[in-house]
């Protein structure tokens, strides 16, 4: 009972810990101030999921649907001009979300993939500038370096596993829709799922330009599953509260920052200076991508080049 104790306040101070590194964003300022770079690609964030989605979000719900409203009031002698202005209102409102806000949201989740990648790589290189001897994020990152062949090779291992890396996150995201769809359980899953994907969206580029393989990043991802979890909780709270398109919005806003404190977060150091404090507690892997990774493996299996491999 005592080490089952000692496991989960172990795990509640890492879940902390990792919220804590999370809401560092004093680091997005630091590394803003140390690339002019960083600095516009983080503004031009703040602008396209700021100012212009969440503000053309509330010019819609503060002056356009008030000022319908008044043009076509519920109010009249007639039902069956209140039944044709609710439907003309709706028309129009549904106009305004076909031909700007979805197409405005797909333009900003693209955008925004490409800009935080451009973070993501910048601020690796502010570290590494700063740094005066290079901190590998995991103990046996020179040995994965080491392994990766060099010249095409490596080119090509980079790029199967970006592949498969992409494929096995799109895979999780359906995961995660469908536990939100679950009864009685499915928000609570969901929350734990979304914070777990965009954590690893947050530290997969860091441990990229780090050199650090892919099972590498998820055998360490999976051990340390409550500190990630607390990552990524900041990020997957605006939900709870707004409707899924402002906290989208909310979460496009806020997302620089969080790939900015990722970058600057030392987590193999956080987590083991934890489990020194814990009597040397270690972590318990939870295979979070257990199924994703079975579905990606199966996918590639159907193309020529996959089974050539295997």
């Amino acid at each position: 009972m005592a080490k089952l104790l000692l496991e989960v306040k172990h795990y509640f101070f890492l879940w902390l810990a990792g919220f804590k590194e999370a809401c560092s964003f004093h680091r997005a300022l630091f590394f803003c101030a140390s690339s002019k770079i960083l600095l516009r690609r983080t503004g031009q964030c703040f602008l396209l999921n700021g100012l212009i989605f969440l503000g053309s979000l509330f010019i819609l719900r503060s002056f356009v649907i008030p000022i319908l409203s008044w043009i076509l009031p519920d109010q009249s002698d007639q039902i069956s001009i209140i039944a044709f202005y609710s439907y003309l209102r709706s028309f129009l409102i549904h106009i305004f979300y076909v031909l700007w806000f979805y197409p405005l949201y797909i333009f900003s989740l693209l955008l925004g993939f490409l800009w935080y990648s451009d973070i993501a790589k910048y601020s690796f290189e502010v570290i590494k500038e700063q740094e005066t001897s290079k901190t590998e994020p995991f103990d046996n990152s020179k040995k994965n370096q080491a392994d990766k062949s060099e010249g095409v090779d490596g080119l090509a291992i980079g790029i199967g596993e970006q592949v498969y890396s992409g494929l096995l996150l799109t895979i999780f995201f359906f995961e995660v829709f469908i536990a939100d769809s679950l009864p009685f359980i499915g928000k609570a899953m969901s929350f734990f799922l979304l914070s777990w994907m965009n954590a690893y969206y947050c530290f997969e580029s860091k441990w990229n330009y780090s050199g650090v393989s892919l099972n590498s990043r998820l055998d360490f991802f999976e051990y340390n599953w409550a500190f990630f979890a607390g990552f990524g909780s900041p990020s997957v709270i605006p939900g709870l509260f707004f409707s899924r398109l402002i906290s989208n919005g909310i979460i496009g806003f806020l997302y620089p920052l969080f790939v900015l404190t990722a970058a600057g977060t030392q987590e193999k150091d956080i987590i083991d200076s934890l489990s020194r404090l814990n009597d040397g507690v270690q972590g318990t892997k939870i295979p979070i991508f257990y199924l994703s990774q079975r579905i990606s493996t199966m996918v590639l299996h159907l193309f020529p080049a996959g089974q050539k491999e295997n």
